[in-house]
């Protein structure tokens, strides 16, 4: 398992420390034991958990990377996170940025906790809650498979700060979605992305307020 996670860490161009690379397999093991309890995910294999989970997450960390190239003190909120991915893949790859998980279930906040103390990760925060309900600031609001571009815009609208950007993981390029955004999002760039072991398509839609958020 190590090898593969190595490999694929290595083909998508990402310098990952020893350290990282067992944190980020003593992830998927909690994800795995967790599971079987609180059904943090439908995927139950543990190689298919590494492509669909793991690697597909970590292939969003290098575009994370360069847009905070150079931003010191960063937060990133990860909406409805369930086990944590990738907020949890973020928090172990860029130790830099403060990361906060929420969901609405419980359980799944809970998990986030414990893989924070479990992992040693000081950087990372699993938040029980409903995203309309985060003030933010957050410099960058991500999330995975989470909600249509619309829906997800208009609920985390109020987290972002004035120079603040969303990161939305996608599959093929979501084009319907695109077209139902309000004009006070714009798409900055979407973003290809190949996922190693995984075929299947992938892209990362980059988005930001069109006008300058009203601070009441």
């Amino acid at each position: 398992m190590r090898e593969v996670l190595r490999a694929g860490v290595d083909a998508l161009g990402l310098v990952l420390s020893d350290a990282q690379i067992d944190q980020l397999l003593a992830f998927q093991a909690l994800l795995q034991k967790w599971n079987k309890v609180y059904n943090l995910t439908a995927v139950r294999d543990a190689q298919e958990m590494l492509t669909h989970h793991l690697l597909d997450s970590l292939a969003a960390v290098a575009p994370l990377r360069r847009h905070l190239a150079g931003q010191g003190g960063q937060r990133l909120l990860d909406v409805g996170s369930g086990g944590g991915l990738p907020g949890v893949v973020f928090a172990i790859c860029c130790p830099g940025v403060d990361v906060s998980c929420v969901d609405t279930v419980a359980k799944k906040a809970a998990f986030i906790q414990q893989a924070a103390a479990a992992l040693h990760l000081p950087n990372l925060h699993g938040i029980h809650a409903r995203v309309e309900t985060l003030a933010g600031p957050y410099d960058v609001v991500s999330c995975r498979a989470f909600a249509a571009l619309v829906d997800f815009t208009t609920w985390s609208r109020q987290a972002l700060g004035p120079d603040s950007v969303w990161l939305a993981m996608k599959g093929k390029h979501p084009t319907e979605e695109l077209a139902a955004l309000p004009a006070s999002v714009q798409v900055f760039h979407v973003e290809q992305l190949t996922v190693p072991g995984l075929e299947a398509e992938r892209c990362i839609v980059w988005m930001r307020p069109s006008a300058p958020l009203a601070r009441p």
